[in-house]
């Protein structure tokens, strides 16, 4: 019987859009499918243009956004492609994590092929889905207990959480004929659950892999700022302490974490803090499946208000927190009790909020990574427009260079292979050998 192999459909030389098989005799798995996020997407397709939902592998195709292999994907979704419709080929998915980047094109597998991933991230998919127009579309869902094994053929699959921007984020060791591969998913260990990260290398190391697939957001040039969570913490605290005006604050909507500093600092501070109904409603969700993040829970936690943008129309899981919601007046009125936390896509609430200049705007999420991002640009902008004052806070959701590297150096894998990275060749001289995967190239486990 043939060596496993493992055979890389994304994540090679970009940030996100992971997609590894992981093949030993006749079974096959493969390990997260989510979008890239690739400058080819920028060059073809944006905000106002995407894939056709009629033939949206077919458009992906058409662009090497896609990996063409068969058996992966739905009857429907393969409307008009050149691939036709088979029988699955593969014996599941296991995500690692909630992000779109690594789960977002579940909705084009084919329904009859499992999907694996942990409770907090099903739950976390689950609200997403609900709350937004985002789909992942019909499966077997199967949610994994931390540290049990899956076993899938000859190959075993154990799922360990790691610290992550998002709960509910996993690492897997996968156990094959030929030994173990470690899949890091994206971890960071300079967050709140940092021993997460710390357990789960201890065991990758244990295990004495033959291969250590890991992600490299940050590996290469990197001049980014390195907030800790404490960090974000102290400079929102500093900020907020001298400020007697109405503050906002922009952060992911799914970084769970954040809103748990936010929401301290603004208590610390003798605020509330206001977040919109789809962040709230993802806090009372999550609530439930991580109960001991301490995070703001609209309804339960003092000093928490929830705000109404006005709409022609609400859906049915915003409805709940109407009745108590606060508006634009009344933020108005309040201002220097109160943190706002404002997506960038709901600016155009400034124009009734029109806090006054000076006051604070902190940016508690990633730096551009260019100078000219267009986001960026509109951003400042709109701050330009109403005089308020720029703050960046931010902590990473992914390991550092020098982190990295410690890493690899203490799991001591045969072969490391760099993934979710635009620079590959960082990870040059930290393992006995180093392979910068290709797109497609199938890579035997055990030789």
């Amino acid at each position: 019987m043939a060596h496993p192999t493992v055979r890389f459909l994304g994540g090679v030389r970009e940030i996100g859009g992971n997609k590894v098989v992981v093949e030993d005799g006749p079974d096959r798995i493969l390990i997260d499918f989510g979008p890239s996020f690739s400058p080819v997407w920028e060059q073809y397709w944006g905000q106002y243009l995407q894939p056709r939902s009629a033939s949206p592998v077919k458009d992906y195709l058409e662009f090497g956004l896609l990996p063409r292999v068969e058996g992966l994907y739905s009857e429907d979704a393969l409307a008009g492609s050149d691939l036709r419709p088979t029988e699955p080929e593969f014996q599941g998915v296991f995500v690692s994590h909630a992000h779109l980047d690594h789960a977002g094109h579940l909705k084009l597998v084919d329904p009859r092929i499992p999907v694996y991933l942990s409770e907090g991230t099903g739950s976390l998919l689950d609200a997403i889905e609900e709350s937004t127009f985002t789909k992942y579309g019909e499966h077997p869902w199967h949610r994994m207990p931390y540290g049990t094994p899956v076993q899938i053929g000859h190959l075993e699959v154990v799922p360990l959480p790691v610290d992550h921007s998002i709960p509910g984020a996993s690492g897997f060791l996968i156990r094959t004929r030929e030994g173990t591969i470690v899949y890091t998913g994206d971890y960071r260990q300079h967050g709140p659950r940092a021993d997460e990260t710390h357990r789960f290398f201890e065991a990758a190391a244990a295990e004495r892999p033959v291969a250590l697939i890991t992600e490299g957001t940050r590996a290469g040039p990197d001049t980014r700022k390195q907030f800790t969570e404490e960090g974000v913490r102290a400079g929102v605290d500093h900020l907020l302490a001298k400020s007697n005006q109405l503050a906002l604050v922009t952060s992911y909507p799914r970084d769970l974490d954040r809103f748990s500093t936010l929401y301290q600092a603004a208590r610390a501070a003798g605020r509330s803090l206001v977040v919109s109904l789809r962040t709230a409603y993802l806090l009372q969700a999550a609530h439930r499946s991580f109960p001991t993040i301490p995070m703001p829970v609209p309804g339960e936690s003092e000093g928490v208000h929830v705000y109404r943008r006005p709409k022609s129309r609400y859906f049915p899981w915003e409805r709940p927190f109407l009745d108590d919601a606060v508006d634009a007046p009344w933020v108005k009125q309040h201002g220097a009790e109160l943190l706002l936390s404002l997506e960038m896509s709901h600016f155009a609430e400034l124009i009734d909020l029109r806090p006054d200049p000076g006051s604070p705007y902190i940016h508690s999420m990633s730096e551009p990574f260019s100078e000219d991002d267009v986001d960026d640009q509109v951003l400042h902008h709109w701050l330009d427009h109403f005089g308020l004052s720029f703050h960046q806070y931010h902590a990473s959701g992914h390991a550092s260079g020098p982190e990295l590297e410690s890493i690899v150096k203490s799991v001591r894998p045969a072969t490391v292979y760099p993934v979710h990275t635009e620079h590959p060749e960082a990870f040059q001289g930290w393992a006995a050998r180093t392979v910068s995967p290709e797109l497609g190239t199938r890579y035997p486990i055990g030789h």
